[in-house]
Protein backbone atom coordinates (compact mmCIF):
# COMPACT_ATOMS: atom_id res chain seq x y z
CA UNK A 1 0.00 0.00 0.00
CA UNK A 2 1.29 3.78 -0.65
CA UNK A 3 0.43 6.72 0.91
CA UNK A 4 -0.13 9.52 -0.89
CA UNK A 5 0.16 12.89 1.16
CA UNK A 6 0.08 16.59 -0.62
CA UNK A 7 0.28 19.83 1.56
CA UNK A 8 -0.36 22.89 -0.47
CA UNK A 9 0.21 26.74 1.05
CA UNK A 10 -2.32 29.29 -0.90
CA UNK A 11 -1.83 32.45 -2.78
CA UNK A 12 -3.54 35.56 -1.43
CA UNK A 13 -6.03 36.12 -4.11
CA UNK A 14 -7.93 39.97 -4.59
CA UNK A 15 -10.99 39.17 -3.51
CA UNK A 16 -10.82 36.22 -1.65
CA UNK A 17 -10.08 34.99 2.08
CA UNK A 18 -8.24 32.27 2.13
CA UNK A 19 -10.92 30.00 3.50
CA UNK A 20 -12.96 30.03 0.72
CA UNK A 21 -10.13 29.71 -1.75
CA UNK A 22 -9.38 26.76 0.49
CA UNK A 23 -12.87 25.53 0.20
CA UNK A 24 -13.12 25.88 -3.53
CA UNK A 25 -10.50 23.55 -3.76
CA UNK A 26 -11.22 21.08 -0.92
CA UNK A 27 -14.68 20.47 -3.37
CA UNK A 28 -12.43 19.88 -6.58
CA UNK A 29 -10.34 17.55 -4.85
CA UNK A 30 -12.99 15.77 -3.30
CA UNK A 31 -14.43 14.78 -6.62
CA UNK A 32 -11.82 12.57 -7.82
CA UNK A 33 -12.30 9.08 -5.86
CA UNK A 34 -15.57 8.91 -7.63
CA UNK A 35 -13.87 9.62 -10.96
CA UNK A 36 -10.62 7.56 -10.28
CA UNK A 37 -10.75 3.52 -9.75
CA UNK A 38 -7.06 3.68 -8.32
CA UNK A 39 -8.21 5.82 -5.13
CA UNK A 40 -8.55 3.51 -2.26
CA UNK A 41 -8.63 6.17 0.41
CA UNK A 42 -8.98 9.94 0.20
CA UNK A 43 -9.07 12.20 2.72
CA UNK A 44 -8.90 16.52 2.10
CA UNK A 45 -8.85 18.77 5.34
CA UNK A 46 -8.48 22.28 5.85
CA UNK A 47 -6.09 23.59 8.48
CA UNK A 48 -7.78 25.01 11.49
CA UNK A 49 -4.50 25.95 13.60
CA UNK A 50 -2.71 28.52 11.63
CA UNK A 51 0.76 29.29 12.13
CA UNK A 52 3.79 30.34 10.08
CA UNK A 53 4.86 27.01 9.71
CA UNK A 54 1.60 25.26 8.99
CA UNK A 55 0.21 24.29 5.25
CA UNK A 56 -3.11 25.57 4.49
CA UNK A 57 -4.59 22.61 2.95
CA UNK A 58 -3.72 19.01 2.96
CA UNK A 59 -4.74 15.52 1.12
CA UNK A 60 -3.80 11.80 2.48
CA UNK A 61 -4.76 9.25 -0.16
CA UNK A 62 -3.80 5.88 -0.22
CA UNK A 63 -3.23 3.41 -3.73
CA UNK A 64 -2.59 -0.59 -3.73
CA UNK A 65 0.48 0.42 -5.74
CA UNK A 66 3.31 2.80 -6.91
CA UNK A 67 1.85 1.63 -10.42
CA UNK A 68 -1.58 2.50 -9.07
CA UNK A 69 -0.22 6.01 -8.06
CA UNK A 70 0.78 6.70 -11.62
CA UNK A 71 -1.82 5.66 -13.40
CA UNK A 72 -3.69 8.42 -10.77
CA UNK A 73 -1.24 10.85 -11.41
CA UNK A 74 -1.74 10.61 -15.18
CA UNK A 75 -5.48 10.15 -14.98
CA UNK A 76 -7.24 13.43 -16.95
CA UNK A 77 -9.41 14.37 -14.18
CA UNK A 78 -6.61 14.16 -12.14
CA UNK A 79 -4.01 16.96 -14.04
CA UNK A 80 -7.58 19.29 -14.28
CA UNK A 81 -7.46 19.19 -10.82
CA UNK A 82 -3.64 19.96 -10.61
CA UNK A 83 -3.91 23.01 -13.14
CA UNK A 84 -6.48 24.15 -10.64
CA UNK A 85 -4.01 24.52 -8.03
CA UNK A 86 -1.13 25.70 -10.00
CA UNK A 87 -3.26 28.66 -10.17
CA UNK A 88 -4.07 28.61 -6.43
CA UNK A 89 -1.12 27.89 -4.94
CA UNK A 90 2.15 29.14 -3.78
CA UNK A 91 4.26 25.83 -2.41
CA UNK A 92 2.89 22.74 -2.48
CA UNK A 93 5.22 19.56 -0.65
CA UNK A 94 4.86 15.63 -1.20
CA UNK A 95 5.27 12.61 0.44
CA UNK A 96 4.57 9.50 -0.92
CA UNK A 97 5.65 5.95 1.65
CA UNK A 98 4.81 2.17 1.64
CA UNK A 99 2.57 1.49 4.82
Amino acid sequence: MIKHIVMWQLKKIDGKTKESTASEIEAEVSKLPNLIKEIKAFEVGINVNPSERASDLALVSEFKSIDALKKYQDHPEHLKVVALLQSLTKEVRVIDYEV
